[in-house]
């Protein structure tokens, strides 16, 4: 196991990048902890796939440096790095039995047959996978091979490093479920380094003790699930969180007051005179339909979820969320949203001002 610091790092598949835009990865200096669970979240394109190449050793930066623990393995190979890694797509020996592809990597380091055999029954059980270890993998499904890639990767407790790239694309939604857990579970026990690269927000917010969310080739912010939700530190955090997503309203903001198409708004700290472009954030779990007051709406429609129903509400051309909880009542004569002030964001450009106390 190994803490993983990315020095300086970033990388351009350009052989002579002219400036930022040309950066597949933007600069970044990050320390991911020995043992922790971290996952890598964002839309596709966004460099996720790339960092994680670079930290397996797949591909070499453009610029900096990749050290596990205080060991420089930048320009080391792969096989130098005593990693695990899980692809999208399966990767299996058809012509093997499902035992003897778990029990591949641990044959390759020599481990005595009874300590195989006992890990590889105990990661078949894990996968799901006891009832045909006597199978060649040849002629499995799809999400059946997958889950021998997962077991293969999760088979050897003495790696620095396990990483997962979006490793249950083919697998079905129940067993999503499963694997996830079971996941944690593994993590828990041996205390494996794990890097679980996802574009799904359920996926990343269930596995991981911290979540670093990409944008554009850039981490926009590395926190816990309950820090994403809480304080976005970019725009694209609260919109890509959440579902819906936060709401984000172009303002005009002088202190702790904020102007919103002409309706004032308290804040609960002090934001001076941001300049460039300022919005506020809120997102729709803080945000209430009532007839009283708040921003004038129209309400447009009404979903109702099971648990609670999110309020689709139209301001100036501008939709606002909301979500109102089960037995929460609503009535035609509710046209206004009040804001929770307390969980007002201010956001200058995409990134989220700190303020002051009020």
């Amino acid at each position: 196991m190994a803490r993983i610091t990315l020095s300086g790092l970033a990388h351009s598949y350009l052989p002579h990048p002219g400036g930022e835009e040309d950066y597949a990865l933007k600069t970044m200096d990050h320390v991911w902890e020995d043992g922790g669970a971290y996952a890598l979240l964002g839309a596709s394109g966004c460099g996720k796939t790339t960092l994680l190449n670079i930290i397996s050793g797949l591909l070499t930066p453009s610029e900096g440096r990749v050290l596990f623990g205080d060991k420089d393995v930048t320009m080391a190979p792969t096989a130098a790095r005593n990693i695990a890694q899980v692809f999208q797509f399966p990767v299996v020996y058809d012509t093997m039995t499902v035992r003897d592809n778990l029990a591949f990597p641990l044959k390759n380091r020599g481990l005595p047959a009874a300590e195989i055999a006992a890990r590889v029954e105990e990661i078949a059980g894990m996968i799901g996978m006891t009832p045909v270890l006597g199978r060649k993998a040849r002629g499995l499904t799809a999400d059946a091979k997958q889950k021998i890639s997962l077991g293969r990767g999760m088979v050897r407790a003495d790696v620095n490093a396990i990483l997962f790239d979006e490793p249950l694309t083919v697998i079905d939604p129940h067993m999503k479920w499963e694997l996830r857990t079971q996941l944690k579970s593994l993590h828990r026990e041996f205390g494996h380094t794990m890097i679980y690269v996802t574009h799904d927000q359920t996926e990343a917010l269930t596995f991981a003790d911290k979540v670093v969310v990409m944008h554009e080739g850039r981490v926009v912010q590395m926190g816990t699930p309950e820090e994403l939700f809480e304080t976005p530190a970019h725009t694209f955090v609260g919109y890509f969180i959440g579902s819906p997503g936060m709401n984000l309203i172009d303002a005009r903001v002088e202190g702790s007051k904020a102007y919103v198409e002409g309706t004032e708004l308290a804040l609960d700290r002090g934001y001076g005179a941001p300049q460039g472009r300022v919005q506020i954030g809120i997102r729709p779990e803080f945000v209430t339909l009532n007839a009283d007051e708040g921003l004038p709406v129209k309400v447009r429609r009404i979903e109702d979820v099971g648990r609670h129903r999110i309020v689709r509400a139209d301001f100036f051309g501008h939709e606002i969320n909301a979500i109102a909880p089960e037995g929460w009542p609503v009535s035609a004569d509710m046209t206004r949203l009040a804001f929770a002030r307390e969980k007002i964001g201010v956001y200058a450009d995409d990134w989220r001002l700190n303020g002051e106390a009020a």
